[in-house]
């Protein structure tokens, strides 16, 4: 009997002991799989390690990154938890915190050159907007000039609406280098020559960008035509630092009487609020501006709505926009029609959505580009009191996502843009200049107008080939100009919220 005991014991053992082997295998084998996998993430991740430490500098931007974007985020909820302190590049630490459907946020460490090209409408550039794309039966990367400015690089080199660029400094263009047509100080383009024995080169052309001023308000005459004047504005961005261009353009209307207008914001990004309701203000009909109607109203993240409820007087002009009286020309219309395009965005589709409650609006060309929402900047100097503690990154600067906005009607969020009422095919090929009445959205919109037939004088062609667009630019701030820019509150920055 004690023979089987000790029998009995000992297989008992032995099963300890395999079982304790077994589970000592197993610890060590999955810790030498967790010291593998924090080597390897460690090894591909430039992140905090003790010898490794992040600059006191970096760190100071990411918490004011950090704490700017919790008190004004519209998608503040929404963001990750990630620790300021461990991120080295405080431009991929911005960009990480943003909610999947944004896609306009914005961080800068040059807000100088930024608020100079967004709100004044200085840039340096070549002076021209391109369309990048190709032909449906090749896959080769061209760009087509769209407009060009006056006295621009590009309008001193004679580019003109319609020019195919096929190379760039002697080599092809393609989808990684594209954008340096737009971003860089010099450059040497070489046009190509469209005909039915295909795309060949043709003149090579050098350029220098310069700094410009340029006026949004480029276009504008009267169209006389069957019995109708047509007063036709051609409007590149909302900056109200040139409301007296539209001024110009309106009175002149006014001045001759027109019938009816049409706006062509076929390539306008957007721009400022205040330019946005200038522009409304001098359009719609008489009652609705006298009587400073509802334009658009704002919804902003919980913590800010709730404290400019609980403070409507001071902060009415963070509730909603109404339309104006104290505009110089008032045009009091009843029906307006837009020329629009995937270029078409922020303030342009706000100006479509704000004016359609109170007038026919009617749309010509492409679908807008769906963008429903507004941003502020917001600078160091605005978030703190101590001017020492931000010396050192003072010209950093956000540009973030903090509401949606509606028209009096309470519509928005409409992503996939405003479809045309009248849908046009904008063939860039045809080298039509714009406000030229056989352009083809403009032809259109007239046509529709009038009731009549606008005759084609030019010789007819073979039908050109369809250019399909992937992107378009002017600058290197060609996002930024796709936001609705609330400069409302130079003088009513919106509040610290404190929970």
């Amino acid at each position: 009997m004690l023979e089987l005991n000790i029998r009995k014991k000992i297989i008992h053992d032995s099963k300890l002991l395999k079982s304790y082997k077994f589970f000592m295998r197993t610890l060590i084998t999955r810790a030498s799989l967790l010291t593998i996998a924090v080597t390897i993430l460690l090894s591909c991740n430039d992140e905090y390690t003790p010898n490794n430490r992040v600059p006191e500098l970096t760190v100071k931007v990411n918490n004011f990154i950090k704490s700017t974007m919790h008190e004004y985020y519209l998608w503040y909820k929404n963001m990750p938890l990630i620790d300021p302190n461990y991120k080295f590049n405080s431009e991929d630490y911005f960009y990480e915190l943003l909610y999947e459907e944004d896609k306009w946020s914005y961080i800068t460490s040059d807000i100088k050159a930024f608020e100079e090209s967004i709100n004044n409408g200085i840039e340096k550039t070549f002076g021209y907007m391109l369309a990048f794309g190709n032909f449906s039966n090749t896959g080769t990367v061209f760009a087509i000039v769209e407009y060009v400015y006056p006295n621009s690089p590009a309008y001193k080199a004679g580019l003109k609406r319609g020019d195919i660029i096929v190379l760039m400094n002697d080599s092809d263009i393609t989808v990684g280098n594209y954008s340096q047509l737009l971003y860089n100080d010099n450059i040497s383009i070489t046009l190509g020559v469209l005909s039915e024995a295909g795309l060949s080169t043709g003149n090579t052309i050098s350029m220098t960008s310069e700094v410009l001023m340029l006026d949004p308000v480029q276009i504008w005459k009267v169209i006389n035509y069957d019995g109708h004047k047509i007063g036709y504005l051609f409007y590149t961005q909302y900056i109200s630092d040139f409301n007296s261009s539209l001024d110009k353009a309106f009175l002149d209307f006014q001045q001759q009487g027109i019938t009816d207008l049409i706006v062509d914001l076929r390539y306008n990004p957007g721009g400022g609020i205040l330019a946005a309701q200038y522009f409304c203000s001098s359009i719609a009909p008489f009652d609705i501006v006298n009587n400073g109607n509802t334009l658009v109203t704002f919804q902003w993240n919980d913590k800010i709505q709730n404290v400019f409820k609980q403070n409507p007087d001071q902060y009415a002009y963070n509730l909603e926009v109404t339309f104006t009286d104290n505009v110089t020309a008032k045009l009091g219309l009843n029906k307006i029609y837009f020329l629009t395009g995937s270029g078409t965005a922020s303030a342009s589709e706000l100006s479509i959505t704000g004016l359609k409650p109170y007038m026919d609006v009617t749309l010509v060309g492409d679908t807008t580009f769906g963008k429903y929402t507004g941003s502020i900047t917001i600078k160091p100097e605005d978030f703190y009191h101590n001017d020492s503690y931000y010396s050192d990154f003072k010209n950093w600067g956000l540009q973030p996502i903090v509401l949606r906005y509606a028209n009096s009607m309470g519509f928005t969020d409409f992503k996939n843009g405003f479809a045309p009422d009248i849908p046009v095919y904008d063939d860039l090929l045809t080298g039509i200049a714009l406000g030229d009445v056989e352009e083809s959205l403009l032809k259109a919109a007239v046509e529709d107008i009038t009731g009549t037939k606008v005759p084609t004088t030019r010789s007819v062609k073979k039908e050109n080939p369809k250019f399909n667009v992937f992107d378009r630019g002017f600058s290197k701030y060609d996002k930024n100009k796709r936001e609705v820019i609330l400069d409302l509150y130079e003088n009513n920055f919106i509040p610290h919220i404190t929970e």
